[in-house]
């Protein structure tokens, strides 16, 4: 009989960008966990390419693939999951506000269960009032948005700040997913 593989949500809505997306998701299915898309209806999600071209002052978008979700955010229950993952682009903007969402993020907080967060997905746990008195990394754009809500902005490829581990762009993924995947492994041992 083949061992459950525990489960990870990693959260997306339209504009999420596609390196920020797809890099954790098969990181973590190497790792031996089982990636569950989630956004705010279970359907195919439009993701993007971000990028700041040289000599722009803003970032270029581009279409970038397709990701279909596993769950809805209203039927997830945290309890099944081992961690969380707020994927960057411009989505985070959007669905920051669902109420189910901030539920969700909330449990993970509390929990002290293994979050990662990259580029705008810092927008999520900022708007459900996590990021108080926590350091994380972010796209420098975002540095007010955490700071107004009381978190501690670092221009660093990878930010450990206890159980939660953040990155400030696709650019940092070999940098600060690795240590998440620890956290996640700690927290399965942990849990058998």
């Amino acid at each position: 009989m083949i061992a459950r593989q525990p489960k990870v949500l990693i959260i997306i809505g339209d504009d999420s960008e596609t390196l920020d997306t797809l890099y954790p998701y098969h990181r973590l299915i190497e790792a031996g966990f089982q990636p569950v898309v989630a956004a705010p209806e279970k359907r195919r999600y439009q993701m993007v390419l971000h990028e700041v071209k040289p000599g722009w002052t803003n970032t270029k978008e581009w279409e970038g693939y397709t990701l279909e979700t596993d769950v809805a955010f209203a039927e997830i229950n945290p309890e099944d999951h081992l961690g969380i993952f707020f994927s960057g682009g411009r989505a985070p903007e959007y669905i920051r506000d669902d109420s189910d969402l901030i539920r969700i993020t909330r449990y993970f907080f509390e929990k002290n269960a293994p979050i990662a967060s990259v580029c705008h997905g810092v927008e999520i746990p900022a708007r459900a009032d996590c990021v108080q008195g926590r350091r994380m990394a972010t796209v420098a754009k975002w540095r007010f948005d955490l700071e107004v809500c009381g978190g501690t902005f670092v221009d660093e490829p990878c930010v450990i700040d206890g159980n939660l581990v953040s990155g400030r762009t696709f650019h940092d993924n070999g940098h600060y997913f690795g240590p998440w995947i620890k956290l996640l492994e700690e927290a399965k041992m942990k849990s058998k």
